[in-house]
């Protein structure tokens, strides 16, 4: 087996992101710039593409990519990720130690801040629809050809740069799981990210709350509204200041709007 990292980036001048990043196997960098030109290359004995189109969507950014990938298990990125020597061995150590794990989650060590924590899971276990939506895409690796066998893709209207502003990540692994994949979440540690405020991101106003109603009703249309309550009371400190009726009013308005 071969692992593919697939990195979504933007504004990328040289290739110098490949060296921060600490790349260790076949690659493709999505690019998101204001020009369309592909670039194969070596790097470091590996295989390395540069996908630069001029548009804008992280979904339609890792489409890209995922379309063009061709080695056995993929490894999706972002461009704040720098990789640990050996990511490779860890990854393909864990799919052959459990070899029905269709979606391997791994570790990371998260900067944000100021301070240095370890994010993930703390036991190793198979996960369900409740247990896959507070992982970033960045932490997911997959088998590619499961994937296109049950046509699996990242939803082009959620995500930064996208109509909606978030919730890619956690549409991606939903279906995963409602499509029968078997994700396995591992306390391995592979790399660090950096999470630093957002391109796209404007804090807490009433746009993220409305594209949290979004992409309740995207992800559960039969229980968007209680899902958007129970979310408001369960971070109720956080959106305090915010208020947390207001918040609930603004979700209900993000689900009226993606009905339609």
């Amino acid at each position: 087996m071969k692992v593919q990292v697939l990195v979504a980036t933007m504004n990328q001048k040289d290739h110098t992101l490949l060296e921060k990043m600490n790349i260790q196997s076949d690659v493709i960098v999505g690019n998101q710039c204001d020009y369309n030109l592909v670039e194969e290359f070596e790097y470091c004995g590996h295989n390395a593409v540069y996908l630069n189109f001029a548009e804008r969507g992280v979904g339609l950014n890792r489409n890209n990519s995922l379309m063009r990938a061709r080695e056995d298990i993929v490894l999706f990125a972002d461009d704040d990720v720098v990789y640990l020597n050996g990511y490779v061995d860890k990854i393909l150590e864990k799919y052959q130690k459990h070899p029905t794990a269709d979606v391997i989650i791994f570790n990371f060590l998260v900067s944000r801040n100021g301070g240095t924590v370890h994010e993930g899971v703390s036991k190793e276990k198979f996960l369900g629809k409740k247990g896959v939506s507070s992982f970033g895409t960045y932490s997911v690796s997959a088998k590619l050809d499961i994937l296109r066998k049950n046509n699996i893709v990242f939803h082009q209207m959620f995500g930064g740069g996208a109509k909606y502003s978030h919730g890619e990540d956690s549409i991606f692994l939903k279906e995963c799981v409602s499509k029968g994949l078997k994700v396995y979440a591992c306390k391995d540690v592979i790399g660090s990210v950096h999470h630093n405020v957002s391109t796209w991101s404007r804090g807490l106003n009433d746009q993220y709350f409305m594209d949290s109603g979004a992409l309740f009703a995207c992800m559960y249309p039969k229980l968007s509204r209680g899902i958007a309550i129970y979310h408001a009371l369960k971070h109720r400190r956080r959106y305090k200041e915010y208020g947390v009726i207001k918040s609930i009013k603004m979700m209900f308005s993000g689900i009226r709007g993606f009905n339609g």
